[in-house]
């Protein structure tokens, strides 16, 4: 391992560090912006291999993985769709994407930023701290995407909206997060030029990119799912959402606004729950606990309404396991989750695949934290599709036509970066 002090390294060491990672078929960048967060957010890694050989695909193949090897750092991806193997349902949407369900990767080399140095792990570390030295920086050229269209027409989602309360009405759900689809074809773009103007445009927490192949994931999300650090695991699900106002009065009572919003604060207290409950099946009877609940945190363009989960995890409970009880996140699904599950594949014109899924690193130690992909773009380098997805919780208080301006105010930052409008 090299040690590097973060004061030896050019301002613009972290740029040409993902250009140089991104030549690997298995890239995974984690960006916490410096910002602060409830528990911290994500740690800065970055990691590459050539190769995944052997890699899980599946749950049931990812802890024996997991513990096949001397300890490491190991990064991946859980889409959506593995909600499949957990429980009886299907993905029989569109998709223009296909990741495949679930793929986690060991580095050949991975940066890991402390404090106040860098660390570079893997053979010939050396080597490697002098190719990203010398690797060029590109001129960005601005991305040609005019124009993104709806999977779902406009029209179409506030029909779904209105038959949405109907369901929760006859007692079907309580609440239904219901999201739409934006893309673009034959698009040709510079994944990593893309993220920087993304994460600039919207820093993030749990910011990220992820290459698979010809598959790209470019993340600006503000939402941890779940972090471990023995014993303790921790959930921070989000709901409830507002525009940030544009003076310090302005943005103070949009946050008051907010914070005294009746159907947020319930649709917060309802995926709270959940999560509880989650968290229970392999939590230490009695350890479940919310310190905090309707935290209000600001964004660049929004404020967000986070709720923290805490609790002390089992002995022997493995992220399998942890996956296994809580996947996927309640604040993308809805309550009762099985049956929220269940419409949202009647509703939704698209299969979410890794949007709403997770995406994270396990250390050696054997702490890990997963973000929920949201505020993503997502890109086939292969066939030019480009693909966005924005949703909302459904309660039966829910107004449509607000329901389609929430889903466009979290779409405004990526159609800001893309300069795209939605036709």
């Amino acid at each position: 391992m090299l040690r590097v002090p973060l004061t030896d390294l050019p301002a613009d060491f972290r740029a040409r560090a993902l250009r140089w990672a991104a030549g690997f078929p298995h890239c995974a960048y984690f960006e916490p912006n410096d910002l602060t967060y409830p528990c911290g957010p994500f740690r800065r890694l970055l990691a590459v291999a050539p190769e995944a050989t052997g890699a899980p695909g599946s749950l049931a193949a990812l802890q024996p993985w997991l513990q096949s090897a001397a300890p490491a750092a190991r990064c991946g991806f859980v889409t959506y769709d593995v909600k499949n193997d957990i429980e009886a349902l299907q993905s029989n949407n569109f998709t223009g994407l296909n990741w495949p369900a679930l793929h986690f990767f060991t580095p050949q080399h991975w940066l890991y930023w402390q404090a106040a140095h860098l660390e570079i792990h893997g053979p010939s570390s050396e080597a490697v701290f002098q190719e990203i030295l010398q690797t060029q920086l590109l001129a960005p050229a601005a991305p040609a995407v005019s124009t993104m269209q709806a999977r779902m027409p406009r029209a179409d989602y506030l029909a779904a909206v209105a038959a949405v309360r109907e369901d929760i009405l006859n007692g079907e759900v309580y609440e239904l997060n219901l999201c739409q689809e934006f893309y673009a074809e034959r698009v040709s773009l510079d994944p990593v030029d893309v993220f920087h103007r993304l994460n600039a445009a919207s820093p993030t927490p749990f910011a990220g990119f992820c290459r698979w192949h010809d598959h790209y994931l470019l993340c600006a999300s503000p939402e941890r799912f779940l972090a471990y650090q023995e014993p303790v695991i921790i959930s921070q699900p989000i709901k409830g959402t507002i525009r940030r106002g544009h003076t310090p009065e302005a943005d103070e009572q949009q946050r008051q606004t907010l914070l005294n919003d009746e159907k947020e604060r319930a649709e917060n207290l309802m995926i709270v729950d959940l999560v509880r409950n989650d968290l229970a099946r392999i939590a230490e009877t009695g350890s479940v606990k919310v310190p905090e609940l309707f935290g209000l945190y600001p964004f660049r363009h929004v404020w967000q309404m986070i709720s923290t989960v805490k609790a002390e995890l089992q002995p022997g409970v493995g992220l399998a396991d942890v996956l296994r009880a809580t996947f996927p996140m309640g604040s993308m699904t809805g309550a009762p989750k099985i049956r929220a599950m269940q419409l949202i594949e009647q509703y939704e014109r698209t299969r979410r695949g890794l949007y709403s899924g997770s995406f994270g690193y396990v250390l050696p130690d054997g702490s890990f934290d997963f973000n929920v992909v949201i505020r993503s773009l997502q890109y086939r380098h292969d066939t030019g599709y480009l693909s966005f997805q924005v949703g909302s919780a459904i309660t039966y208080d829910s107004d449509p036509e607000r329901e389609y301006d929430e889903c466009l105010l979290k779409a405004q930052a990526m159609l800001e970066v893309l300069g795209a409008t939605v036709a």
